[in-house]
């Protein structure tokens, strides 16, 4: 995120420069927070930052915002199940909810949602809060939450208040927050014994995909298997993500016969009229809206909702935490450029400034002098420029450099520095280096997939790699990488000391 400049340029929209941050404000409370939101009108609230930065860097120059870090604020971290109610806290990420088993139970839609959210680099910092404050129609934990019956949890320094999530969202990337408002939490009740929830996606590829269609899909039935209430939620279809009330209706009162699921189909297809656009075209999706809901019904009738959920699902998470928990203890801080931060980088204590305006990644390369990772799309999506932050692979250029301040960071050259590490032996071996660009950010996920299932199988592999692209394409030597690495028995992260200190 350069500074902007006022002067007439040519340039193609990704290479215009981005909104300048000033600087990264770090509280340690709610109140804190707020009381930093209400004082300074540009700033906005900054948690995974998977969107926000993408939005600072991407729509043109503009004025000027500071960003206050919620990651240190402990009242803002956690899952808790009470009374059978879920609360999810707002620095909740998409990670944590599919690593929970008890949430894979209480709320299936919403885990499968998460699962789907980019890749495991990305689900380790983006918030489920963030995604429904995003309020775009395709973001994918939406329809989840809607048919769970969500609210949100607002608060600011003129009090709190809960709104339901079909009251927050206002429209199109619209939603009720108010100036100076926080989301704090958000909360529905677990699925009860007699509601069958799944949730599903049609997209353009298998990994890292927008949703071209998504369906939440929650249906209660009495003990002779009548619907006794039904909610349908569809995304990527129109401006909003919306309830298909006409399809619930014909649902209510009936058996899940073949006839009832075709006709809640019809009943869809008829109340929504789709979207055109670069993912597809609205005559595709409109054919795609009674196939999707035929199919989904049809796995709440025979109860093969969670069927296709992956065996121990990599999060890439070699410590078990979600990379924002480490910070919780740091205290108070505003960084802005001229500020130094501290960072331990492959067990070095590295110093450096620009820490505000810059993202890890830029921040690694100009600051620390590592240059393994890489900018490959410099938007989250090919995995070069992935990093270990206490522990969890994340894509460097999504994250603000002022948030690693006090943290630990692992990237490829503090892996085997001592002596090629078994992966990267394999790497050798199997001919998986190929011309090298991704080649880092495949040995750091690879090495955080195996520090965390030392032995995984071939969909774990694909799951744990699936945020990584390689431009040659050859993927078949690195996958057997992985599999070399994993059979020669120890742990494949050896991290040296390698920075500026």
């Amino acid at each position: 995120m350069s500074v902007s400049s006022s002067k007439p340029n040519h340039l193609h929209p990704v290479q215009q420069p981005g909104r300048p941050v000033t600087a990264v404000y770090r509280p340690t409370t709610v109140a804190e927070a707020v009381q930093l939101l209400a004082e300074h009108p540009d700033a906005q609230p900054l948690a995974g930052g998977t969107d926000l930065l993408l939005d600072l860097a991407r729509n043109g120059p503009g004025p000027a915002v500071t960003l206050v870090d919620l990651t240190g604020i402990a009242e803002l971290h956690g899952v808790g199940i009470t009374d059978n109610t879920v609360r999810l806290a707002a620095l909740t990420t998409h990670n944590q909810v599919v690593a929970n088993p008890r949430l894979r139970e209480l709320a299936l839609p919403l885990a499968q949602a998460c699962l789907e959210v980019g890749s495991p680099q990305l689900r380790n910092r983006a918030t489920i809060a963030g995604n429904v404050a995003t309020a775009s129609p395709a973001n994918d934990t939406i329809s989840a939450l809607l048919v769970l019956d969500a609210t949100v949890e607002l608060q600011s320094v003129r009090g709190s208040r809960v709104l339901p999530l079909t009251e927050f969202l206002t429209g199109f990337r619209q939603t009720a927050l108010e100036p100076g408002e926080l989301i704090t939490a958000i909360e529905f009740p677990a699925l009860s014994p007699t509601q069958t929830g799944i949730w599903a996606k049609l997209g353009n590829r298998a990994a890292q995909a927008i949703s071209v269609l998504h369906l939440g899909v929650v249906i209660e039935r009495d003990a002779d298997g009548v619907v006794t209430d039904a909610r349908l939620a569809l995304g990527s279809a129109a401006a909003t993500v919306t309830r298909l009330t006409d399809a619930e209706q014909a649902l209510l009162g009936g058996m899940l016969s073949d006839e009832t699921i075709r006709d809640a189909g019809r009943h869809a297809q008829a109340s929504v009229t789709p979207i055109d656009d670069v993912r597809a075209t609205a005559d595709y999706r409109t054919q795609l809206i009674s196939t999707l809901i035929t199919r989904s019904l049809q796995a709440v009738r025979d109860l093969t909702v969670a069927s296709r959920w992956p065996t121990n699902p990599p999060c890439l998470r070699s410590d078990g935490l979600d990379p924002h928990e480490q910070s919780v203890a740091l205290p108070a801080r505003a960084i802005g450029d001229d500020d130094t931060i501290t960072v331990t980088v492959n067990n070095v204590l590295t110093s450096g400034q620009q820490a505000a305006s810059q993202t890890l990644l830029d921040w690694l390369r100009d600051e620390a002098d590592l240059t393994a990772a890489k900018e490959g799309c410099g938007e989250g999506e090919c995995g070069a420029c992935t990093v270990m932050v206490d522990g969890a692979a994340v894509m460097s250029c999504l994250v603000n450099a002022a948030q690693v301040d006090g943290r630990s960071v692992t990237t490829a050259e503090g892996i085997g520095i001592d002596g090629p590490s078994p992966l990267q032996q394999a790497f050798v071996d199997e001919f998986a280096v190929q011309c090298g660009f991704c080649i880092p950010g495949f040995i750091v996920a690879g090495t955080a997939l195996l520090n965390e299932q030392p032995h995984p199988d071939a969909a774990q592999i694909a799951l744990g790699l699936s945020g990584n692209l390689c431009r040659c394409t050859g993927y078949y030597p690195i996958i057997d990488a992985i599999r070399v690495a994993a059979s020669t028995g120890p742990s494949p992260q050896t991290i040296g000391s390698v920075g500026k200190s």
